[in-house]
């Protein structure tokens, strides 16, 4: 491809996965996003809660000021936490919607253009069914009580990674279907990282979903060793040995990108990278950051 990506991309990375140290919403985060600010690859930046309403104006003003656009993942307060948007007991699930109601406030704080969520527990096949109408009821009564768009991202149903009700593609759908029925301000995120671990092809994935795709995350997993330190859902550096994803799976979700539409060049769609390092064996964000960015630039030049 010899035009820049940036005429079909809002090229984005993930504060919270490339520095795993902030994701409770406390720790170096504003050292961090400054690293971040300071990287003109990036036009976009994925923040999750930040606990101190002072580092959190703090932050704003930082990424003002770095003509960054943001958006906010509030998967992390939900996973840290344990809380279940599709949880069978109301007590539990309130919990779980109030917390999403403060995350989207804070989002509202950071001038954030959109927030996303993840399903709680898949409960099996024979619960799944009621599981599914309260995500529906909870993703709506969040929809419905705060306008911003909010993002339902897609993740693994096996036991080894995140084991989340949504899940399979097709079944995102029909809760996106349902809950747009009555909020338009909802859509769907898919993440490359996330395709192994559900079985599905690029092609297959983004066709099911073009009608609902507002969000794009690109990393890799591994899901065949596992005595693997990056075994599931853990979002390892792009190219790493019993890893799933490299420059030929990126091409391949580019390629499905533009074909169903999404990547249009009439405004630069959110694709953001999800990758973290594995500190356990001395990775460094620094390094892993950019094998995502050079792994991207060999992706677009094969297109």
């Amino acid at each position: 491809m010899n035009e820049s990506m940036y005429r079909y991309m809002d090229v984005g990375l993930i504060h919270f996965m490339a520095y795993p140290q902030t994701i409770k919403g406390e720790g170096p985060i504003l050292e961090t996003l400054a690293e971040i600010a300071a990287d003109d690859y990036f036009t976009l930046v994925e923040v999750t809660w930040i606990k101190d309403p002072e580092i959190r104006q703090k932050a704003k003003d930082l990424l003002a000021h770095a003509g960054m656009s943001v958006a906010y993942g509030a998967q992390p307060a939900l996973l840290t936490q344990k809380l279940n948007l599709n949880a069978e007991d109301p007590a539990e699930r309130k919990t779980a919607i109030d917390q999403i109601v403060a995350c989207v406030d804070e989002a509202y704080e950071l001038n954030a253009r959109g927030l996303a969520v993840l399903a709680g527990k898949d409960p099996g096949a024979e619960g799944r069914a009621r599981a599914k109408e309260l995500l529906v009821d909870s993703l709506k009564h969040i929809c419905k009580r705060r306008r911003m768009p909010i993002a339902l991202e897609t993740f693994d149903r096996v036991g080894y990674g995140k084991n989340a009700l949504i899940g399979p593609t097709a079944e995102a759908v029909e809760i996106a279907e349902a809950v747009k029925a009555e909020c338009p301000n909802f859509g769907l995120m898919l993440d490359l990282s996330h395709l192994p671990l559900l079985g599905e092809t690029a092609k297959q994935c983004l066709t099911t979903a073009k009608d609902h795709l507002i969000h794009v995350h690109i990393g890799n997993c591994v899901m065949k060793d596992p005595d693997h330190p990056a075994y599931g859902d853990e979002h390892p550096r792009f190219g790493i040995p019993g890893g799933e994803n490299g420059v030929p799976e990126l091409v391949e979700w580019l390629r499905a990108l533009f074909e169903i539409g999404y990547l249009d060049g009439k405004m630069p769609k959110p694709v953001s990278f999800e990758v973290k390092p594995i500190l356990a064996q001395g990775e460094t964000t620094a390094a892993v950051v950019a094998n995502a960015k050079r792994t991207l630039n060999q992706a677009w030049a094969r297109l």
